[in-house]
């Protein structure tokens, strides 16, 4: 049995307490760092008052990022799926002449 991890962490200026596994850890550390920093691009780019606001934006993209990656996945799942099925009835094929 692994031992839990107790880390903070700081994401816009507040810091949040987590138990976790330590496996997790590295995981989570780069992710508040690219939260940080996606939170300085926003209100560099837009002139934003609420933190709320930035913070919406920034979940926006990550799950955005996700679910094209997940798109992506699929697109190219079908598209090796098909090229197989081309390979073995071009193997098919060749066996049976």
């Amino acid at each position: 049995m692994s031992d839990k991890l107790k880390i903070k962490l700081s994401i816009a200026n507040r810091v949040y307490p987590l138990t976790i596994e330590p496996s997790q850890e590295e995981g989570l550390r780069k992710a508040a760092l690219k939260i940080d920093a996606m939170i300085k691009q926003f209100e560099q780019s837009y002139s934003v008052r609420d933190k709320q606001d930035v913070l919406a934006m920034c979940a926006l993209q990550f799950a955005s990022q996700n679910e094209q990656t997940a798109i992506d996945k699929d697109n190219l799942n079908e598209d090796v799926e098909e090229r197989l099925k081309a390979m073995n009835q071009l193997l098919k094929a060749h066996l049976s002449a």
